[in-house]
């Protein structure tokens, strides 16, 4: 069973009043579809809340349901199981899931610089992964992509969980902010949006990330297999809209509007507006890739070996796959960045 937190975007919430374009035509043949997303956070998969509060989704004829579940493996569980039609799980999971026979593919990337970090306490004397050893990392969750990239960060020191170090599960927010006081873990592998989080809590953190782990980029959008295969008219339009909902998002002159449809998907991220704008500030840069040459949503092959390599030799999978490339696809990025005039 997994445990969700539903976003209802309705028809009528969808299309912005400029635009109606006649409700009841719209409302023949709208399709409803599931994305599901591993954390709460509305500001984490803005794309798709633009998308849905300027109505892109809706003149793809999609209607589009927003649900929150646990993690990147979460995602890929609700994927497999068609329970949904596209999620935002990370890289690593999605390798991970492969090597067990399962047909995740990555369509878009949305965390085109790295999203995470090993974080320690302000006033803590490590400095760098060297003096994670033999020390407790914590994580959101068990499996998600959060574990991944902690991995990358330490093995690339030398060093291998179980042995040289330890993970913890230990939730986020709150519950890392007691994990940290009560001593029970030394550093927390944090997302963008978790480390402002525990700053805005009270429990100053800095970043011993080392600089070369930022070409690491992080969650993006995957569906399966078989739905690119058999259903490819439906990864166009919700990618189209998906990437036009980004794309309206990185404008300045539109933050205010955008702001108010992630408060409408997450009203408790948009009761402090103070915060929810630097949150939002601190994700969405994460979205612009170093390179716009090939676009938005395009995910480097290099960067995806780096990856497997990095996962072999933590452990976390006993090989390389037989076909990495399997694993993503870039098939669609050129035409949905025509969408936004690219």
């Amino acid at each position: 069973m997994i445990t969700r937190r539903t976003f209802t975007a309705s028809l009528l919430s969808a299309i912005p009043a400029t635009g109606l374009l006649g409700t009841a035509a719209l409302a023949q043949g709208m399709r409803d579809i599931t994305f599901v997303q591993p954390s709460p956070s509305a500001i984490n998969s803005f794309p798709v809340f633009v998308a849905i509060g300027e109505g892109y989704f809706a003149e793809e004829g999609l209607n589009v349901t927003v649900e929150a579940i646990n993690g990147s493996g979460a995602v890929l569980q609700a994927l497999s199981a068609g329970q949904a039609h596209f999620g935002r799980p990370g890289p690593g999971p999605v390798i991970a899931a492969r090597s067990r026979g399962v047909d995740a593919v990555f369509i878009y990337n949305v965390a085109a610089r790295s999203n995470f970090g090993v974080v320690v306490r302000q006033d803590s004397d490590i400095q760098g992964p060297e003096g994670l050893r033999g020390k407790v990392i914590g994580t959101g969750t068990a499996d998600g992509a959060e574990v991944g990239f902690a991995r990358n960060v330490m093995s690339g020191s030398g060093m291998t969980d179980g042995t040289d170090y330890t993970f913890l599960t230990v939730g986020d927010g709150g519950p890392a902010t007691a994990a940290f006081l009560s001593g029970e873990i030394d550093a927390y592998s944090a997302s963008t949006a978790d480390a402002a989080i525990l700053n805005q809590r009270g429990m100053a953190v800095r970043d011993i990330t080392p600089a070369e782990f930022g070409r690491f980029f992080g969650n993006g959008i995957a569906t399966m297999g078989d739905t690119i295969r058999n259903d490819r008219e439906l990864v166009e339009k919700f990618g189209r809209a998906f990437m036009r909902g980004h794309a309206f998002a990185l404008d300045d002159a539109n933050r205010d509007t955008v702001l108010a449809h992630l408060a409408t998907g997450n009203p408790q991220e948009g009761e402090d507006k103070e915060f929810q704008s630097a949150l939002f500030d601190a994700v969405r840069s994460k979205t612009v890739p170093a390179d716009m040459s090939n676009g938005l949503g395009y995910m480097p092959p290099e960067v995806w070996e780096e990856w497997q390599a990095s996962m072999v030799a933590g452990g976390e999978i006993p090989g390389p796959l037989d076909d990495l490339s399997a694993a993503f696809t870039n098939e669609f990025i050129a035409d949905w960045n025509k969408a936004i005039g690219g």
